[in-house]
């Protein structure tokens, strides 16, 4: 019968979920894509992120990157560009946008207003300001985002291909 001394660590023992998320991401970033198909499914997921969809984004942005051949998972990821923290920023930067283009709209309904009815429930006016400057802002905001992360990819492969 073998015994294991007390201070060896058990073969198996429970990771800390630091150890799990740093070896998630790890994995994203070496997920087997070329750095196109990576760039591309973040791109996708930020724009669809821009939209108003809840519950929705994720399955659009998956699809968008079926479409452009990118990278499903980054994708999923980048649907995160809004989330609980940025909604409101986000939907009221993307109105101001849509507003920019077609001219003043209705005054932003109140948290209120929005609770009680919601959104679209309020008009064409502010759902057409609203839908057209989230396509502008997330064209923009995806062509920043995948170019920047394409960037970063090429540069660090250059930089290890150096070395």
């Amino acid at each position: 019968m073998l015994v294991r001394p007390a201070s060896s660590a058990a073969p198996h023992a429970p990771k800390s979920w630091r150890t799990r998320l740093r070896q998630r991401l790890l994995w994203l970033w070496h997920h087997e894509a070329s750095h196109g198909q990576k760039a591309r499914g973040l791109a996708a997921g930020v724009f669809t992120g821009c939209f108003p969809i809840f519950g929705l984004q994720t399955l659009f942005g998956i699809a968008l990157a079926s479409l452009v051949r990118g990278n499903h998972i980054l994708a999923a990821a980048g649907t995160w560009i809004s989330n609980p923290l940025t909604y409101v920023p986000l939907y009221w930067f993307n109105y101001a946008v849509g507003c920019r283009v077609l001219g003043p709209g209705p005054a932003l309904p109140t948290l209120q207003q929005i609770q009680q009815s919601g959104i679209w429930d309020l008009g064409l006016a502010i759902s057409s300001r609203l839908l057209l400057g989230s396509a502008l802002v997330g064209l923009v905001s995806a062509l920043l985002f995948g170019g920047l992360y394409w960037w970063l990819l090429e540069h660090h492969h250059r930089r290890s291909a150096h070395s």
